[in-house]
């Protein structure tokens, strides 16, 4: 049997495998959210905001496999705008079918046309099954992120 692996934008009916897809992207990084969280996020996703996140989701033989979640924003070092993929997650059993680097292409090209000039990502060091696919289709580069959490006050 021929594997068919479709790649479209997330909608209302997919929350339950988002769920799915999503908790296996926070154990990953051995990360919890609560439910309020996963709710607005799914709801973002949704949205028709120009300036909001986007996502989309990956099925194999009509399956829901992965997703990957991206920004498109403002850069001041271009005019044109980037494109910032937050999240990317295949399901462990379903890797391989290139599901991943399918996710990636389809943001590309879907910021490509919004008119972005850039697309990146991070991804932890120690992601070294991920890293061999970002490897073959961008640059790695030298930059080192800092986070500061801040009071919400």
């Amino acid at each position: 049997m021929t594997n068919f692996l479709t790649i479209r934008a997330i909608e209302q009916s997919d929350r339950e495998s988002w769920d799915r897809l999503w908790t296996g992207y926070l154990t990953f990084y051995k990360a919890a959210l609560p439910a309020r969280v996963y709710d607005s996020s799914f709801v973002r996703l949704l949205s028709a905001d120009a300036r909001e996140y986007r996502g989309l989701i990956a099925e194999l033989n009509g399956e829901a496999i992965g997703i990957a979640h991206y920004l498109l924003h403002r850069d001041m070092w271009s005019v044109e705008d980037t494109c910032y993929l937050q999240d990317l997650f295949v399901d462990p059993q379903a890797r391989g079918a290139g599901a991943g680097r399918a996710l990636i292409e389809e943001v590309a090209r879907r910021a490509e046309a919004e008119g972005a000039s850039l697309l990146y990502w991070h991804t932890q060091e120690f992601n070294c099954t991920a890293r061999k696919l970002y490897d073959q289709v961008a640059t790695l580069t030298p930059f080192v992120k800092y986070d500061k959490p801040l009071s919400l006050n």
